[in-house]
Order: C-alpha cells, then structure tokens, then sequence
C-alpha cells in the first residue's frame, strides 16, 4: 500500500483579502527599503493621463441595426469625432456599462443588442451635448 501524502493539492496557496489575514501575511516585510521600488512609484504618480480629445459638440446619433447580422441587432454609434485609441476608450466604457460586447473601428462603436436608450443616456452623462436617437 502506498502512503497518503498530507500536502494540499495545488500547492497550499491561498488567495484571500481579509484584513488580518494580509496584515499577518506581511508584518515583516518592508518594501520602505527598496530604491527600485521607491523610484517605480515616483515616477507612476509623475505620469499624466492624457487629455481626451473628444469633442463633446460633435452630432452623435445612435440606431439600431440588423442588416448583415444575421438577424441580431446591434446598436451603432456614429459621429464621434476623435482619434481611434479615444474611440476606443469610449467603446470600453459604454460595453462595460452595458454589459455587453461590441466594437470601435471605422469611426463608429457598435454595441451588441438594443441599447440604444441605455447608450443615449450614457452619451449624455459623459458630456456630449448633441445626441439623439436615429433611424425609426
């Protein structure tokens, strides 16, 4: 017969968030002492964010749209006038917002399914002035 070994599978690590449990984990360790990290976190909080360039008095309109997609809607928006990566940026928030996937390219962000009010409203909390829904 073949003894059982007593160790834990996956190795023992555990993951855990609870207060006293990372404090107990960390008592005696000091990060206070490293340069290189000292040096990592000054120059991190050196960095800006870059300014937007969107621009928030561009005529934005939003429709839904089922052509080509094999019957699945999707909603569109166009007319936002930025650079790609800002396209893109915008595109992420208004996906994670709705919970839903989607794209940015060719200037116009499509958003999987009708959100179109969801998207409108979103549009307008970010500071874009001319928004309306389009297309029926």
């Amino acid at each position: 017969m073949s003894k059982k070994s007593n160790k834990i599978k996956g190795g023992g690590l555990v993951y855990s968030t609870d207060k006293e449990t990372m404090a107990d984990l960390f008592a005696g360790v000091n990060i206070s002492g490293d340069d290189a990290v000292k040096d990592a976190i000054d120059e991190s909080n050196i960095i800006d964010q870059p300014e937007s360039n969107i621009s928030s008095d561009d005529r934005v309109r939003v429709w839904l749209d089922r052509k080509s997609r094999g019957g699945k809607e999707a909603t569109i928006i166009e007319g936002i006038t930025c650079n790609a990566d800002d396209l893109k940026q915008l595109a992420t928030f208004i996906k994670t917002s709705c919970g839903v996937g989607g794209s940015a390219k060719e200037g116009q962000i499509i958003i999987q399914g009708n959100r179109r009010d969801k998207v409108v409203e979103l549009l307008k909390q970010k500071g874009f002035k001319n928004v309306k829904k389009a297309g029926g």
